[in-house]
């Protein structure tokens, strides 16, 4: 395990379902919904009535499926944690662990809630601190799931995940869907994503990369401050090289000598040559800290619905149902 630590602080080229050694595989549930036949005798005449399909069965398919769930909507669940690595100067991925027979319960694109102890309000009751996250696990896999988390200096939870200890646990609640993907939705999706902000986003890319019947196009622009800053480059690199409907730019406000890529923010002129024209069949997803949000869309309004589009993707053409904020 130490050596695997050693090689993931050089490089995150290793798929992350198979990062802390667990490798795991799903396959969809299939059941034939039975037809059933049901005669009912009313004043003489019968009745014949189809059930298709049987909604008492349906109920315990339902439950069967939920049992097979670790998330919880509706309460707190402890996770706990299984190792940690190193991605970057300040970015540790998370593995937590749960029953080997179950799924986290995930669907693309959707983030869990977790939640720490933050001391006691002045009447006693315990406070928390709760921040979102976006798992990029795979959310087919059985028994874990990957958080990637920018550790901050003055960040309350950021800084409460850097100092679990494997066997420590955490408080998860979910999921909370954000955009319910499905498979060809649109021709061409963009992307724009700074620093963690990349992480929504590999959620979908993976999930129609994976998907040999999904056509999309993508394209993602990602933006960081440095070279050294650009979480999974390998890994999304890697997934370029083998894909050719993806398409990836990055740029950094601070360049090294042999930088390659782009320079500064994303501006009008990166946007209008990097993301897809504004069509009905074109999405946009943005993720990223709210000086990026506002320059590129507009941040989500107070309530966190969507919000007015502004910025650069509003002056370039596209609409409100174009864009997706997350």
């Amino acid at each position: 395990m130490a050596t695997f630590f050693k090689r993931l602080a050089r490089t995150d080229l290793i798929p992350f379902t198979d990062a802390f050694g667990g490798h795991s595989k799903t396959s969809y549930s299939r059941f034939r919904a039975p037809f059933g036949t049901i005669a009912a005798i009313s004043g003489g005449f019968s009745y014949l009535y189809f059930s298709s399909p049987n909604l008492a069965h349906l109920e315990q398919i339902k439950e069967e499926e939920n049992q097979n769930i670790a998330l919880s909507p509706d309460k707190w669940i402890e996770f706990k944690l299984q190792d940690t690595a190193r991605v970057s100067h300040n970015t540790q991925l998370f593995r937590f662990s749960f029953d080997p027979t179950k799924k986290l319960g995930l669907d693309v694109a959707s983030c869990i809630i977790t939640r720490a102890p933050l001391g006691q309000d002045a009447e006693g009751k315990p406070k928390y601190v709760i921040r979102p996250y976006t798992p990029i696990s795979d959310p087919e896999s059985k028994g874990y799931f990957d958080l990637l988390i920018k550790v901050y200096p003055e960040g309350k939870m950021s800084q409460h995940f850097a100092s679990l200890k494997p066997g420590d646990v955490v408080e998860v609640k979910g999921p909370i869907e954000k955009l319910k993907y499905t498979p060809n939705m649109k021709k061409h999706i963009g992307m724009i994503a700074g620093g963690t902000g990349i992480t929504p986003m590999l959620q979908v890319i993976e999930a129609i990369l994976k998907n040999p019947d999904d056509n999309t196009q993508i394209s993602l622009l990602y933006a960081n401050i440095s070279p050294d800053d650009i979480l999974l480059k390998q890994k999304l690199d890697v997934l370029e090289a083998s894909h050719p409907n993806l398409k990836i730019f990055y740029t950094v406000d601070n360049p090294t000598k042999n930088w390659r890529g782009g320079v500064g923010y994303i501006s009008k002129d990166i946007a209008l040559k990097g993301l897809p024209s504004p069509s009905d069949d074109t999405l946009i997803l943005v993720c990223g800290p709210p000086g990026m949000m506002k320059h590129i869309s507009g941040d989500k309004a107070k309530d966190r619905s969507q919000g007015e589009l502004t910025g650069i993707l509003k002056e370039l053409g596209y609409t409100d149902q174009m864009v997706y904020k997350f």
